[in-house]
Parts: structure tokens; sequence; C-alpha cells
């Protein structure tokens, strides 16, 4: 059963479109199972009907044309309860109905299976057959199985509109639902940045030169067997003549007879050297792959090493000589820090990964650059973008692709109100973050880049309440020294003095990982991230520790935060190694007093500690996103449980109220440097709460602070004793936002409200 699914999947893989993919799996269904019919009906999404959309063995002229209800037939009782229905005799059911002209009057036997997607009812298999028998438990098995990947198929379809994807396409605007990455909308031309050297992951482009593209093919190929053919030298005298001669049909392989001449042709049609290497090679791979033979099998290897050789060099020369349109929406599988900074930021408008959530380091550095951004877009037909205007909607986690004209107005409406709202909010900058009854919040900003700088001091920040180090560690190709961390550190440090400035130490892990020094693990959010790499390795964090001590001679507004703190023991041994350094360093000639030092309590083991780490140490600074994911065992940067990701859940809010207790009961202070902290409508209960700081990102500042401006503490309270009859995230918004309009402060907090749709 296995090897049969693996060649319908392989199958499926190659369709150009939905309907082919429907065609093949009925087709390839009916064959295993050795069924009279096989048909798979699709729920139209206007009319909530069953519609009869493929099949082999009944009336072929009833496709597209027969639908029927979720409470009509046995296809309708599958539907409506969401599971299999196996039947010897059909007729003898009590939802049994013959629909006239379908020709199912011969067949006897029936299988139903729902078709779900992420609890959603996308359709029903079914098959049938003349002999009258229960299907057996393998064959219930095996229809389960091809339903379920059926399912990732037609979501995929649906998603991504498997249509064409011109201006003037049918069905309205074209929309991808993602996560929210970095607020604002950003419209531009899409632009996708392929992995090195996967054939699976290069876009369609038109060749805009025919010639110049079918040249960097023939360049690539000519190096390719230059690098082969050394090879072959070095281990002639290694190797048996037999075996030798394996080189030479290696490199026949793309011969301008066989592969070679493929792509050659492909490239003359117009499409561009690394598409046509992709596309000739993956048909030729999936071919090989589908084979009985094992031998024959393993020449998919050979073709996928060629080309991934071959495409290699055409990187290599495209990228040399790249242009960046005016206006790039860049689009990665998954976003990194460098491709980031490949980008002009001039022309950068827009981000869409097609991996990781609205809290995963990169949408955290879009955010700190503010740029929109969406994540976790996968169902994005990334390979027919080029050349095609895409909104990014970083409020609301959507991509429009080629949007109407009309749509495309409001869009930039929308875009340009933000800009105005953000040019009135400038006038708060130099006035206090003080409640109507003079209850004072400083706001203090994240950083991570130098070019944070500028525009954290615009918004008016009285302060940084976390600054990211490892965004420098991960721009680079090896450890920074101690004097270049010292450089980096005395830099933001001078920018804000006399303001503080909260310095975390290196937390990689998790969804941070340093090229140079690789954390490879199967749950990398629940193992060595944080402080535990860094005790376990003194040695960087007492450099980086050096570092800071020397930064902040003759400044005075250092503090240094430690990430990723689960126990009372991390507290003790990070301070015994701190007053190390500073033993150190004033053992060198500096004169730098000790500064505070806090924890950030991001991990449920941290929250029960509270009381007795702010014994220990001089401040507390909680991290929301990440106690948020621990608290709700939800991965933050798996957009599958991205909807169970939330900030407000009632869980995570009691948290925090329990810690600034338990804080203000050991006279100890406690901010907040998560997404939390930055989103307006949390403001009120933060404030209740009894945060002494709230640190966000420099764009969110401006809207925080106009809400602080805007309400009582008494309606904070009042809001905050609410909190325990609360059960769910909706009833915390449906509580938040009842404050927030009743003080006219709705344009202040992003939503969906006027997005075309």
């Amino acid at each position: 059963m296995i090897d049969t699914l693996r060649k319908i999947v392989l199958a499926v893989s190659e369709a150009d479109d939905l309907e082919q993919a429907l065609s093949l799996i009925v087709h390839e269904v009916r064959r295993a199972m050795v069924t009279d019919v096989c048909t798979v009906y699709l729920t139209d999404r206007a009319s909530g009907r069953l519609v009869f959309r493929a099949n082999e063995g009944l009336n072929p002229g009833k496709i597209g044309e027969f639908s029927l209800g979720r409470d009509e037939g046995l296809v309708g009782w599958v539907a409506a309860r969401g599971e299999m229905l196996n039947l010897d005799d059909a007729s003898a059911h009590p939802s049994f109905q013959l629909v006239p002209g379908l020709g199912e009057e011969n067949f006897t036997s029936f299988m139903g299976a729902p078709i779900i997607h992420q609890r959603d009812l996308l359709g029903v298999l079914v098959v049938q057959q003349a002999e009258s028998r229960r299907f057996s438990d393998d064959e219930e098995a095996f229809l389960i199985t091809i339903s379920a990947q059926l399912a990732g198929i037609i979501a995929h379809a649906e998603a991504s509109g498997l249509a064409d994807l011109t201006e003037d396409s049918p069905g309205g605007i074209r929309r991808i639902v993602g996560v929210a990455g970095s607020p604002g909308i950003g419209i531009g031309e899409g632009v996708f940045v392929s992995p090195t050297a996967d054939l699976a992951a290069v876009p369609s482009r038109r060749a805009e030169n025919r010639k110049a593209e079918l040249r960097a093919f023939r360049a690539a190929l000519a190096r390719v067997r230059d690098d082969i053919e050394i090879v072959s030298d070095n281990l002639r005298e290694e190797l048996s003549p037999e075996d030798h001669a394996l080189f030479g049909v290696y490199l026949n392989i793309l011969d301008d007879s066989t592969l070679g001449g493929e792509v050659a042709s492909l490239i003359k049609s117009g499409e561009w050297a690394q598409g046509a290497l992709s596309q000739v090679l993956l048909k030729h791979i999936r071919h090989f792959e589908r084979m009985d033979h094992s031998y024959l099998r393993e020449r998919a290897v050979d073709v996928r090493d060629l080309g991934t050789r071959v495409l290699t060099y055409l990187q290599d020369d495209a990228q040399s000589r790249r242009d960046w349109p005016d206006n790039t929406i860049l689009v990665a599988e998954e976003i990194t820090a460098s491709a980031l900074g490949e980008v002009p930021r001039e022309n950068l408008v827009g981000v869409v990964s097609l991996r990781g959530s609205g809290n995963s380091h990169a949408a955290i550095v879009a955010r700190g650059m503010g740029v929109p951004a969406v994540m976790g877009a996968a169902d994005l037909p990334y390979n027919r973008l080029e050349s095609k205007t895409l909104v990014i909607d970083g409020d609301n986690g959507r991509v429009y692709i080629n949007p109407p004209q009309d749509a495309l107005a409001r869009f930039q409406r929308l875009r340009d109100d933000d800009l105005a709202l953000t040019r009135e909010l400038v006038v708060l900058r130099d006035e206090p973050s003080q409640t109507v009854d003079g209850h004072s919040v400083p706001l203090w900003v994240n950083t991570g880049l130098a070019a944070d700088l500028p525009t954290a001091l615009e918004c008016g920040a009285e302060g940084v309440g976390l600054y990211r180090t490892e965004v420098a560690f991960l721009l680079r190709d090896k450890f920074p020294s101690e004097e270049e961390q010292r450089q980096m550190y005395r830099e933001q440090l001078e920018a804000f003095a006399p303001m503080p400035v909260t310095m975390r130490s290196l937390d990689i892990g998790g969804d941070k990982s340093l090229p140079y020094f690789p954390i490879e693990e199967d749950n990398p959010f629940l193992g060595w991230r944080g402080v535990r790499v860094t005790l376990d390795h003194p040695e960087i964090f007492l450099a980086q520790i050096r570092a800071m001590l020397k930064a902040n001679e003759g400044l005075g507004n250092l503090r240094i935060l430690l990430p990723m703190i689960s126990s009372v023991d991390e507290v003790e041994e990070s301070l015994a190694l701190i007053r190390r350094c500073h033993d150190e360093v004033l053992a060198e000639g500096y004169s730098e007093t000790f500064p505070p030092v806090g924890a950030m309590i991001e991990v449920p083991s941290a929250v029960w500690l509270t009381a007795a780490m702010a014994r220990r140490l001089d401040f507390l600074s909680v991290g929301s996103n990440d106690l948020t994911q621990y608290l709700l065992a939800v991965d933050r940067t798996n957009p599958r449980v991205a909807d169970m990701y939330h900030g407000l859940h009632p869980a995570v809010l009691g948290a925090l109220a329990k810690i600034c207790r338990d804080a203000s009961a050991a006279s100890c202070p406690v901010s907040i440097c998560g997404e939390l902290a930055g989103d307006p409508r949390v403001t009120p209960l933060l404030l209740a709460m009894g945060f002494d700081q709230l640190s966000m990102n420099a764009g969110s500042l401006p809207r925080v602070k106009k809400v602080v401006q805007s309400i009582a503490v008494d309606d904070a309270a009042d809001a905050l004793a609410k909190l325990p009859q609360l059960n769910s995230v909706q009833e915390v918004v449906v509580m938040l936002d009842d404050l927030i309009r009743r003080r006219g402060l709705e344009r202040y907090i992003r939503s969906s409200q006027g997005r075309p749709e």
C-alpha cells in the first residue's frame, strides 16, 4: 500500500491544475483498489453543496453539473457526520438516494471518506462496486490515507488559486491567508529569493534575453563538466575501469541529445535558464522515482545532483547582476536576516515568508525595520509571481495577487491613511507617557541593529527595554571579538545616554541559529537555547559581558538581561560570572560600577519563581512571545497552529498578572518587552497589572502613547477586574474593544476594517 500511495502522490504532484490532479486521483485509486467506480465530490464555497467534480465509472456528463446537499444521499451523510461509511448494500441504508442519470443503478457496495483539512470539510471521496461486499479494513485505511493526501492538495489549490493569475482572471480578488508578521500595507512587485540551489524552489520567469540565458546555461554546464572531469581524473587510480566508466554516463545525462537539449529548447521558447533547468529536471526526477527497478530509481539522485550543481553556478551568476525593483516585495521560503539585508532599504516595501509565524525572529526583525510582513503564507504560488503586483496586509496576514484596480486603490488609501496617522502622532514625541489621572508609564523600545537607532530616538522612546545582541551575531560569519562587541554596544549606549539601555545576553537557539555555531535538535524551542548555551560556553558569555561593561565606561546606563531563565540556579551562576567579569574589567583600569542585572520571565517555571528571582535581581522583564508559546504549548513559528497562539489568552494574562503581583511584593521593577507591549488594545490591561515600563518596536510606540494619554487608571483597573470572569480570547477582545470604543480610540487599533476582500 505504501508503494502505491507513493506513486499516486508523485503522479498528482506533477499535475498542472486541480482538475488534472482530481482526474489522476480517481484513475489511480480505482486502479489500485480494483473497484468499478471512484468519485470526488468537492464543497462549493458559495452554496455549501457537494459538487460532482471528478469520476471514473459513472456518467462523465454529470461532472460539474450535479451536486448534493449535506443532507442528501450517502455522500451527504459522510459529509454531515465527517466520518467514513462502508456498506455492502448501499440501497439498504436509510440515507440512500438514487440519482437518475448518474449511472449508479448497477453498483451495490459503497465506501465514502470525508476530505477534511484543518477541520474544514472540503469534500468526499467515494468508491463503489457492483459486487455486494463490505470493503476490507486495509481498503478503508487506504481510502482514508488517500483522502488525507487529497485534502492537502485541494486546500493548497483553493488557497493559491491554481487558475490563471492574470489581472482579469475570474473570481475577483486573489487572496492568500498567512500570519500577521509586521504591521502596515506594502504594495509592490514580488521578487522571489530561492534557497541556494534548490531545484524545487525556482520560480518560472520569462527571459528578457534568450540568447544570454542560453549562454549562461551552457557556461554553467561547462563548469559542471569541468568539475566532474577533475573528480574523475583524481579517482582514476582508485576505481576499477567499470566503476570509473560511470563518470562518462554521469556526464552524458546533460548532453544536448538528452536532458540538456530539453533545457535548451525551453530556454529558446522564452523561459529563463534557472526555470527551464528546474522544470525539465524535476519532471525527469519524478519519472525516475516512480520506476519499479531500484537501479533506475537511483538515477533520480544523479539527475538531482547534476541539476543542483548547474543551478548553483546559474544562481551565482544571476546574483552578481541582480537589479531590485523600486518597490520590492521580498518573497522567500524562509526569510532570513541576511536576505533582508541584501535588498536596499529604499527598495524594500514588504516581506512574505512561506514559513514562520508572526513571532518568529524574521518577523521581529521586519517589525524593527518598519517593513510590512506576512509570515506562514504556505499556499503562495511563489513560482508564478514574477512581474505580478502584490499587496501585503501585515496587520491581518493577507497577501493579494494582482488585485483589481478598485481594490488596489482602496489598499493605497489605507496605506496613505496609515502614513498620515503616523505623521499625526509625531507631535506626541516629547509629551509624557502619562494617563489622564497622572499615572506615568515609561515607554521604551526594542532594538537590535544600528539602523534601529534613528527611528527609536525619533519616536520619543525613554530608553531601551530590549537590545537583542544576537542580531549582530546572526549577520556575521563568525563570533565577533570582544572589541568588536564593545564598539557595537558603545554605539547603543551613547545614542540613548543617559536613558537606560537593557542589553540581553546572547539568545540563540529556537528559531535563531548561527551558521557558524549550528544547533541541530528535534525540538529546538525546548532545547539548548538562551542562557543554557552561554552557561555551557562561558567563554562566549564572559567575552560579551566584559564588552558590555567596557562599553558602559563613563555612561552608566547599561542594564544586563538574562534570557531563558528557568531556575534560581541559573540566576546564581550567571550573577557569579558577571561579578567575575566586573572584577576583571576593574583590574584592567576601568572604573565601571556594577550594573543592574535582570532576568526574562518567559518560561512557565519562571512564572512560579518570580518572587525568588525578584529577591536576587534588580529588575525583571517579561518576554510575552515565548511565555505565550510555552504556556499554550504552541510553536510560534508554526503556521498550522498560528490561530492558537494568542497573547490575549486568559491563561497568559493570568500569568502576567501573577508576575506583577509577585514582583511588586518584592519591590522589584518589572517590564514587558514582548509583542503584547506594542499592542494598543492591551495597553489598559498592562497598566492595571502594574508593569513599570512597556518596551516595544518603535513603530508601535506613538499609538501606545496615545492610548496611555487617553485613559484613566480606574478604566484600566475595571478591565483587569473583569479578567477572571473571561474564559476565551474572544471575550477578552470584546471587553478591551468596548473600552477602546468608549474612549474613542478605534483608529489607533490596527484591524481588518476596510480591507477589500
